[in-house]
This record gives C-alpha cells, structure tokens and sequence, in this order.
C-alpha cells in the first residue's frame, strides 16, 4: 500500500513557477523588467483564452493591455520611441507571453516581425548610405505608426506552396508604377487578418525581361494598409488549435502601395532573410512558453494547488513523479538550446550556430507536444475537459511542427544535409 501521508508535519510552501529563462540573475536589469511586463499581463490574458479558443475569436482586450502597457513597440528602438528590445529579448518576452495565451503569443509574433526585419535586422546589413539613409526616413514613419498610432502589424506571408518555406519565389507580386506599385496574390494562414491595421507583406518584384515568376533575389517587403482598395479578407476559421490567432485568407487585387511603403531597400529581402536566419525561429518563442504552461499546470494539479479544485493530492505516486521528472527533463533541455541560440544570433552565423537553430527549433516545436501529452496522460481524465487548460494547451501545441518556414521536417531535413556536406559539396549521380 502507498503511504499517502505527507512525509513531515511542517508546512508547505506553494509551488513557485520558473522564470521563463530559468536563472534570471543571467538577465539584464532591462530584459528583467520587460519580462516582468509581460508577466504582469499574463494571468488577464489566461482567464480570457478559453473563450477566445472556443470561439474562434481575436482577443482584442489582449490587444489593447499590450498597446497600454508599450508592448506592441517592443522591438521598435528607443531612439524611435520603442522599447528598444533586442532579439534576445524579445525572444524571451514573447516566451513569457505564449506561457499564458499561446494565441495572443504567436500573432503578437507576427505584430513584431516588421520591426524585427526593419530594425535589428536591417541594422546588421550591408547597405549603401543612400539605402540607409532612404531606409532610415521609410522607417520611421512605420515605427511611428507603431508607437504613436498603436497599429498592429500582420506578417502574411505563407501561400500555399514552397515560398514559405524559402525555396521558391512568392506568388505575390507587385508591378512598378509611377509613385509605388501595384500588388496583386493571395496569403493564407494570415495571422491577425481582419484585426490588423496594417499587413507586412513580402512579395516578388517583378522587372521587364526577367524570367517567368522572378527568382528569390526579387523579394520586395511592403507596408499594405488594411483599408486600401483591393485588400479583401475571405475564408472560414475553424482549426484545431491556435483558434484566437484568426488566421484567414488575404486577397490583394492590384493593390497600390505607395513607394515610401518599403520595409526594406530593394533587393535586401534576400539578403536579409540569408545572413539572418535566427529570425525564423521566433515561432518557437509560443511553444516554449506552452510547455512551460502545461509543465506549472502538472506541478499544482498534482500539489492540489490550482484555485477551486478540491485539496487532493495526487503527487505520492511514484509514476506520477516518474512522468513530471520527464517532463522537466525536457523542458529544460527545451529551454538550453532556446536560450543559447537566442544569445547567439547575429548576421552571418557559422555552420555550427546554424545547425544548432535548427536543432534547437526542433525540439522546441516536438518537445512542447511531447510535454503537453504527458501532462495529459499524468494528470488523468479531468485533463480533458475543457473547463481546464490542458487541453487547449495540447491542442495549441500541435500546431508548432506544422508551421512554415520551418517545419519539424524542414529543420530535419537542413540539420541532416548540413551535419554530412560543407557548403558547395554535392555527390555524383548514380546509376541505379
């Protein structure tokens, strides 16, 4: 028999969750603070998601916490009026965000990309000083619209084919014409469609004479405003998890965009998108902060800590404390190789750094779920009603491996190639 006595008579502490760096004594006094800001908004964000997922609808008093509290400037820099974070930084705060409403965490993941690509980013490129310069006048007036106007960005950028997953050139196309260009495609899994007052769009340049569909030097990245003529949403939004992104269809039909409309100078989307690969992994930031959601949810239900739930413990049980060791096993091994290539990014990392971004996005995305059902399976059948987060958790976890750029199989597949050639290498044919 199983002596379900507590092992003294002392009191208890109640469980502490972790920082969602772990040791936060490694932070910065900023990166602490602003960590903080989003932990100070996130218990309104978790008692508001269950409805949010259950409707399928945009959580926009989310929304409007995080333009109160400065956070949709995050990454815009503080000479602009932002918060100034770096890529680190927001790579930890928006964990912190997906750790209590992973729908709010991964479209606030695409708010943030126009000011990752035109700040960080575009700081670390090779430009001209007639590009910076005429960069540097675009730009502002796209972080002003953030900071001052309190515009929420979409990042639309998936089309159904290879684009996404950067081997092919995007379907969208945009025409020169005097004064801008005239856009014209279709995006789908548009996060924020519909709610957003602008999209960031990335679409191929097309130039007289040049091959049919363009080539992936001639990706242009554009400022389209939600009202302008020809910008239509379209499609139902009914999916397995991450319901509250309203992810639907975006149709761009002859769209005129202004040529003061550019995020990047002509011709530095490439560039930008090969020397800066860590910028493909901020999906990831959502699905560690859910594993560490579903890994804080075990721990109290298992210490019959969680409010209105009766004070039965269930933690005595040898194979429950099996299961929560392999939980935290891989939630921090989640969490290593998210922090070490989330300090590490930078223009132009070595082979090394590459594959361990590729590593470590995959078992991000894969160890989430794999966390996720283990709370499932650990926490028993109350786990999967809908009254509780574990549920919605698993459901929202699921989608991590699915999403372009880079999906579990794409990392697999760049890891492996890159583990067995150096760059340049190929092997001879053979003949079967």
């Amino acid at each position: 028999m199983i002596d379900t006595a507590e092992p003294d008579a002392a009191p208890r502490a109640r469980y502490r969750p972790s920082h969602i760096a772990g040791d936060a004594r490694r932070l910065s006094e900023r990166q602490r603070e602003l960590v903080a800001l989003a932990a100070a908004l996130g218990p309104r964000f978790a008692e508001r998601a269950a409805r949010h997922d259950r409707e399928a609808s945009f959580p926009a008093e989310n929304y409007e916490e995080l333009r109160q509290s400065g956070l949709l400037a995050i990454c815009v820099p503080e000479s602009h009026g932002g918060l100034g974070a770096g890529f680190e930084t927001y790579m930890l705060v928006a964990a912190e965000l997906g750790r209590w409403c992973g729908s709010t965490a991964l479209s606030f993941n695409m708010h943030a990309q126009s000011s990752l690509w035109a700040g960080v980013v575009a700081d670390a490129l090779d430009m001209t000083p007639e590009q910076r310069a005429d960069h540097e006048r675009l730009r502002t007036r796209h972080f002003e619209r953030i900071v001052r106007g309190g515009w929420i960005n979409a990042h639309p950028f998936s089309e159904g084919g290879a684009a996404a997953a950067g081997a092919a050139p995007f379907g969208t196309v945009a025409h020169r014409v005097d004064g801008g260009y005239r856009v014209s495609g279709t995006k789908i899994f548009a996060s924020l469609a519909g709610v957003a007052d602008g999209y960031s769009v990335l679409c191929t340049l097309e130039h007289p004479g040049q091959a049919a569909g363009g080539t992936l030097r001639d990706a242009l990245y554009l400022a389209v405003p939600a009202d302008a003529p020809g910008v239509s949403v379209w499609g139902d939004w009914d999916p397995l998890g991450m319901r509250a992104t309203v992810s639907r269809n975006l149709r761009f039909e002859d769209v005129f965009v202004p040529e003061d409309a550019r995020l990047l100078p002509e011709g530095l989307c490439y560039q930008a998108a090969r020397r800066f690969p860590h910028m493909f992994s901020t999906l990831s930031t959502t699905y560690l902060g859910i594993a560490q959601a579903a890994y804080d949810f075990t721990v109290q239900y298992l210490r019959a800590e969680l409010p209105g739930m009766p004070p039965v413990k269930r933690r005595m049980y040898p194979t429950k404390q099996f299961a929560v060791a392999e939980m935290r096993v891989k939630l921090e091994a989640m969490r290593a190789l998210f922090l070490q290539t989330a300090r590490e990014a930078r223009i132009d990392p070595d082979q090394d750094a590459r594959m361990r971004l590729y590593a470590a996005h995959y078992t991000v995305m894969e160890h989430a779920n794999e966390l996720c059902r283990l709370a499932i399976r650990t926490c028993g059948g109350q786990s999967m009603l809908k009254s509780l987060p574990l549920e919605r958790l698993y459901r929202d976890s699921r989608c991590g491996s699915l999403m372009l750029p880079w999906t579990a199989e794409l990392c697999i597949d760049r890891l492996g190639r890159e583990c067995l050639y150096e760059d340049g290498e190929c092997d001879e044919a053979i003949e079967s």
